[in-house]
């Protein structure tokens, strides 16, 4: 696993061993960020089910302002924190904080507006709708923003206050792109 473009391009990030984890593979994060495009320079990220924290160092590499991880598992905790710590990043200062909640506790405990939110839950976990929800009710998501949610079978149904905008088939990953339903 490496980091992909910006100015950490080609690092190698410290991951998993085993199949616990799931990092997002580089074909479909060089994707991802295509079409994200210039939205992460500047940007407040939340990466809600960091894993290694794949997606929010890549965020960071391209420019963005901050990047919030979160992650259940002590083990992810402690692998984000050597990847930052590798890349020079201090953790837990303006460019990068790290919790150790669960999702929806983690979406009550953050403040402000976000202008990316990645959503990459284990797949066997029903709680990706759940959090899409609670960060709509909780008003997390800045105006523009959008929210890109990882999983492994395509996005039915709808969201109140979102529009789902675009979804996307990587191998055995389906990504579904949410923004605000008032954005266009």
């Amino acid at each position: 696993m490496r980091i992909i473009g910006g100015k950490y391009r080609s690092r190698v990030l410290v991951e998993f061993n085993g199949k616990d984890v799931r990092p997002t593979a580089d074909r479909t994060k060089e994707s991802l960020f295509n079409i994200l495009s210039v939205k992460s320079i500047g940007a407040r990220v939340l990466d809600l089910f960091t894993g290694s924290g794949n997606l929010g160092l890549e965020s960071l590499s391209r420019g963005a302002k901050e990047v919030v991880f979160n992650d259940l598992s002590k083990d992810s905790i402690a692998i984000v924190k050597r990847n930052l710590t590798a890349l020079k990043i201090p953790v837990n200062s303006e460019e990068a904080k790290v919790y150790n909640y669960d999702a929806l506790t983690c979406l009550d405990v953050v403040k402000g507006k976000f202008d990316i939110v990645f959503l990459d839950p284990p797949y066997a976990l029903d709680i990706g709708r759940k959090a899409i929800e609670k960060i709509v009710k909780n008003g997390l998501l800045a105006e523009n923003g959008v929210i890109v949610y990882e999983r492994d079978i395509p996005f039915e149904g709808e969201v109140d206050g979102l529009v789902k905008y675009d979804e996307r088939r990587y191998g055995k990953a389906y990504l579904t792109f949410f923004k605000g339903e008032h954005n266009e």
